[in-house]
């Protein structure tokens, strides 16, 4: 494996180097000036008589060499150890559920949307090296997961996936095939693949359009028709079934077509759920076949780390030159044995204790292979005991305690690996991972920021610009929701408008009016009696 520079970009301060070396110049200079203005040949050799310019150009020698070797240990020579480094093979997968009422419809028991569940859930087990999000969708279509290396984060939404999900009813297959293609990054032309479960009743006709333009951003679209052709009746929540608004009770049928033109249109596959494990294997097998990305993941990546070599070779030159005396007269260092021994010493146990915690995040990142996040998180908190601006292990800590689901644990470890990584990428990745746990918070407005803080630091990472652009067109759904409800709010509120008040004179003269029209009326009813006095009266 390649050996690499972790902070290159300290190779800049070896520009330094030539401006040391113009000084030096400049002092072979200024003493020659001065000897040519005392004039006396044989005063100048008196004079100098002490003084070794073979010895005063090693000295100079020996400062360059100790700083160009302080460059080299601040750059960082390291080699990644045996198997440590983590290559991963995959695609992104992005999920469309279909979540309306009709997947409630039980002609698959216990109903189409537990089954499509359990078969989404099996299919993240099997996902191995690939990311993997999740859109559920049904009057409209919302981004629930952004792609993922997280399994666990996608089937924790995976079961808080259910009907009322989504307020809205219907099925928008278009749109949710639009915010799954959104959520890929549009600078590649493969490694994509959607897997959309529904059973497509009133889906809408712009759905195969759509299909096809994801076609060709290199986008496979993989159905699987969940229902029955004959259909069923819709059970109510109360009992019973439900009915249209003509009183007649609702059948739901599969829509196979339309679900088999969306997968033909990409040359994806279509199937119609019989059986949770066939259908796991076929679709894992139709993943399986594409084309894989291949991703180095440096996150649990162990190094063997050389800087301080070269940062003791610098101190040894740089003692040197201190003890070098430019007297022809002093052939031997001046430096007293005991403090030699006491610099070696310093630089042995200051090692000794650079690889203890280094020992422990190693065994930290064995642990975190096999699975046992709780294993991990202890061996790191004892790496951070031996060194606690360890960056590596606080940004492994993050990753450790977010397999836990200590999210509030994990984004204080982010933050203190912030503080102390150098390194753009890595710094980009850590704040990366923890807009990640803030967006599954459901804490926008954080991983917004968190997001912005990785696209600054390294504007090359993809994730992170997608995640950002998804994240910033939910906040606005959501404010636009707030401000709906805050109107609604305030009109519900707002007192109604009381009723304009009579005067005295205007209750006075309708008072009357009232009276006469009283009066007009009985007057009228007492001649209707007098005429009709002879008429029986109705019996029913």
């Amino acid at each position: 494996m390649t050996s690499t520079f972790q902070y290159p970009v300290f190779f800049w301060l070896l520009f330094l180097l030539p401006i040391l070396i113009v000084l030096f110049f400049l002092a072979l200079y200024h003493k020659q000036k001065t000897l040519r203005k005392i004039g006396d040949p044989e005063l100048v050799s008196q004079l100098t008589a002490g003084y070794s310019s073979k010895k005063y150009l090693l000295k100079c020698l020996l400062a360059f060499a100790a700083w160009g070797l302080i460059v080299v240990a601040l750059a960082n020579w390291r080699k990644p150890v045996g198997e440590e480094k983590i290559t991963r093979n995959g695609i992104d997968l992005m999920i469309a559920l279909d979540v309306s009422k009709s997947m409630l419809a039980e002609d698959i028991s216990p109903n189409r949307l537990e089954r499509a569940k359990q078969l989404i859930g099996k299919i993240i087990d099997k996902a191995g090296s690939n990311r993997v999000g999740l859109v559920t969708f049904a009057g409209k279509a919302y981004l629930q997961m952004p792609l993922s290396g997280d399994m666990a984060a996608a089937k924790m939404y995976l079961s808080a996936s259910n009907t009322n999900t989504v307020p809205t009813q219907g099925t928008v297959i278009a749109d949710a095939l639009r915010m799954c293609n959104a959520a890929f990054n549009p600078n590649e032309k493969k490694y994509k693949a959607v897997l959309l479960i529904s059973d497509g009743e009133d889906h809408d006709e712009s759905a195969t359009a759509v299909a096809e333009q994801m076609a060709a951003n290199g986008v496979v679209i993989h159905c699987i028709g969940i229902g029955s052709p004959q259909g069923v009746n819709l059970p109510e929540e109360g009992g019973g079934y439900q009915k249209d608004t003509d009183g007649n009770t609702i059948v739901s049928k599969l829509n196979a077509a339309a679900l088999s033109e969306i997968a033909r249109s990409t040359n994806g596959q279509y199937l119609t759920f019989q059986q949770t494990d066939e259908a796991v294997k076929l679709i894992t097998g139709a993943i399986s076949t594409m084309d894989q990305r291949s991703v180095n993941d440096e996150g649990m990546m162990n190094f063997t780390q050389y800087f301080l070599w070269f940062l003791g070779a610098a101190l040894l030159f740089l003692l040197l030159e201190f003890f070098i005396s430019e007297n022809k007269k002093h052939n031997k260092l001046q430096m007293p044995l005991q403090f030699i021994l006491l610099i070696g010493l310093l630089l042995c146990t200051n090692a000794t204790k650079a690889q203890e915690d280094k020992k422990l995040i190693q065994k930290g990142n064995d642990q975190y292979r096999k699975g046992n996040y709780s294993e991990a998180l202890t061996e790191y908190k004892d790496a951070l005991k031996k060194n606690a601006a360890n960056a590596i292990a606080q940004y492994n800590s993050g990753n450790a305690a977010y397999k836990l689901n200590r999210s509030d644990e994990a984004i204080s470890a982010y933050d203190e690996a912030l503080k102390n990584l150098k390194n753009p990428k890595d710094l980009a990745n850590a704040a990366y991972n923890k807009a990640v746990v803030l967006q599954n918070k459901k804490d926008l407005k954080g991983c917004i920021e968190a997001y912005k803080l990785a696209l600054k630091t390294d504007p090359s990472h993809e994730d992170a610009r997608q995640n950002l652009q998804q994240a910033l067109i939910q906040q606005k759904k959501e404010q636009k929701q707030e401000e709906q409800q805050k109107e609604s709010d305030k009109q519900k509120k707002e007192p109604k408008k009381p009723e304009p008040r009579l005067s005295k004179q205007d209750a006075e003269n309708k008072l009357k009016a009232l009276m006469q029209r009283e009066k007009e009326l009985q007057e009228k009813l007492h001649k209707m009696g007098r005429n009709n006095i002879d008429k029986p009266e109705k019996d029913w």
